[in-house]
């Protein structure tokens, strides 16, 4: 499997992925920022045709730039499935695979940052049958867990996000945890300036994962929420592809 990790810290603080199977020349990218030539520019080195350019959830801290980049390399872009965007997507629900050649991401539907928010389970079937890494997004993030008000009221999404957080607890140890974001992101607390964990690390010493008790949780993510992002509901509507939002 190919795998490439691009970090930001610059206008915004984001993590996004280039990975795919270079055996069948087969790629993806999640969570492309707007600076598309970059992930164009990789796949051409790597021999990739980029197939997805995949969101895990609609941003409110930047403008994605994953339409740009499908259109660019004549790929499909995919949000979850009934996401209300002005455009048309591909549409993935919880379970469903995005193949790859001999690498396949399957979507787990894993809501609480936002409501439409999916991670992708990646398997690469030359290295074996089980998962061997999970882009998480927003969702689940290194030392923390997303905020929960920036699409729903704070209680409601931090009640999803619990039910996540279980989700995740059921996924193997071993699995390698890449996120969306990292230290400086206005889109967690405390979070590591080390972009890249396992599960059985964050199960172990993620302050939020670690706790098992629904209402514990709420009050937890509900405390010392930061600052919002700049402008978010307008970012967030602009990615929705609504006429008139800002961008």
């Amino acid at each position: 499997m190919i795998l490439r990790q691009y970090l930001y810290t610059r206008p915004v603080v984001a993590a996004s992925y280039l990975f795919g199977c270079g055996g069948k020349a087969m790629g993806a990218v999640v969570d492309p920022t707007d600076d598309i030539g970059r992930y164009l520019r990789d796949a051409e080195e790597l021999g990739l045709q980029i197939r997805y350019a995949i969101d895990t959830h609609v941003h409110a801290d930047h403008i994605s730039g994953g339409r740009r980049l499908a259109e660019a390399a004549g790929a499909e872009y995919v949000l979850f499935a009934g996401t209300k965007a002005g455009y048309a997507f591909r549409e993935v629900a919880d379970g469903a695979l995005l193949n790859l050649g001999n690498v396949s991401a399957r979507v787990l539907h894993t809501p609480g940052h936002t409501p439409e928010h999916i991670s992708l389970v990646v398997t690469d079937a030359t290295r074996g049958p089980e998962p061997w890494l999970v882009f998480t997004g927003h969702t689940l993030m290194i030392g923390d867990m997303g905020r929960t008000e920036l699409a729903s009221t704070a209680d409601d999404g931090a009640r999803a996000l619990f039910d996540s957080a279980q989700k995740f607890r059921a996924l193997p140890d071993h699995l390698t945890v890449l996120p969306g974001a990292f230290s400086g992101s206005v889109c967690g607390r405390g979070l590591s300036g080390n972009p890249v964990s396992t599960l059985g690390f964050e199960k172990r010493f993620n302050r939020s994962l670690r706790i098992e008790d629904r209402e514990e949780f709420v009050r937890h993510m509900l405390r010392d929420i930061p600052h919002p992002p700049p402008r978010a509901a307008e970012v967030r509507a602009a990615n929705l592809g609504w006429h008139g939002a800002a961008a």
